[in-house]
């Protein structure tokens, strides 16, 4: 008689590749693995738990197994408008764990402790300290200086004509091709930050500098990697300005993501700009009550479920 195989774990985010996006097709569960079918019947297997994030296209249906299969293996599930546009929703594969939500809404609450987080996103960023004596208003207004000085700079060197970072969801075929490349860019770079925010324990919604967004934290992070990773990549496809610019920017974003080794970075990342504030995650209180059925022992990240 056959042993039976181990059961399904998450694997670190750091061991994924990054992002697959899938369109008109439906995705199922086929031999234990993701199986995305077409609608000429073209079977394409998806390596489980191999992929950190599924950006799911109009024209995307996905069954019952798929979404049960992708909680159990860690890979977020988000359905987006075409080209990633829009976000529309988007599947846990795991959630906060509530340690560290509390740790994370410590620091999001006391304005000191604010300040401190949001200044170390700030050298983070930009390679260097920020002036002493700021608010974080103060310290947000230096920041867009900076940035849209950058994304001159950006686009000067690759040819690029820009005026600013001005799109509308609502005519997206309108919009300028820079700004359309770059959307499509950032669209990538959230999702898989959105993916390594859930997977590390955290929430996507207590931002520090970014607020009153369900993906502000997840803003404030991808923040930090944004200029050296997407931001060159969109204004370099927008200087060709071939055809089907959107899709050459995802396949690109995929390569940068390995280049730069994004996903190993990621987490230990946030794990930096939070302890800037000083303090340690809370202790569970000496009356809590326990978990009846301990959580088993698993590979994957803090956040995971086992």
């Amino acid at each position: 008689m056959a042993e039976l195989l181990p059961p399904l774990k998450p694997i670190p985010i750091k061991d994924r590749l990054s992002i697959l996006y899938i369109e008109k097709g439906g995705l199922d569960v086929l031999d234990g693995a993701f199986v995305v079918v077409d609608k000429s019947g073209v079977r394409t297997h998806i390596p489980v738990g191999g992929v950190a994030c599924l950006m799911l296209e109009p024209g995307t249906r996905i069954s019952h197994a798929a979404c049960a299969l992708a909680a159990r293996v860690g890979t977020l599930l988000v359905w987006i408008g075409e080209a990633g546009v829009r976000l529309y929703s988007a599947g846990q594969p795991g959630g906060a764990r509530a340690d560290r939500l509390l740790y994370q809404a410590k620091l999001a609450l006391d304005p000191d402790l604010r300040l401190m987080v949001v200044r170390k996103m700030y050298a983070m960023r930009f390679g260097e300290e920020p002036p002493q004596r700021r608010s974080v208003e103060q310290l947000r207004g230096i920041e867009g200086a900076r940035v849209r000085e950058m994304y001159k700079r950006i686009a000067k060197t690759y040819g690029v004509e820009w005026s600013a970072r001005n799109y509308d969801i609502d005519a997206w075929d309108k919009g300028d091709l820079p700004n359309r490349c770059l959307s499509a860019a950032t669209s990538c770079l959230y999702g898989v930050t959105e993916a390594a925010v859930l997977a590390a324990g955290y929430a996507p919604a207590v931002g520090f500098i970014h607020t009153g967004k369900p993906l502000s934290f997840v803003y404030d992070v991808a923040d930090i990697y944004k200029f050296e990773t997407v931001v060159p990549l969109a204004f370099r496809i927008a200087g060709r300005g071939t055809g089907n610019p959107e899709q050459r920017v995802r396949l690109a974003c995929r390569d940068v993501f390995r280049e730069t080794r994004l996903l190993e970075r990621i987490i230990p990342g946030i794990e930096e700009m939070l302890s800037s504030g000083g303090i340690e995650p809370p202790d569970a209180p000496e009356d809590a009550v326990g978990p009846a059925i301990p959580n088993p022992e698993s590979i994957g990240d803090a956040g995971h479920r086992s």
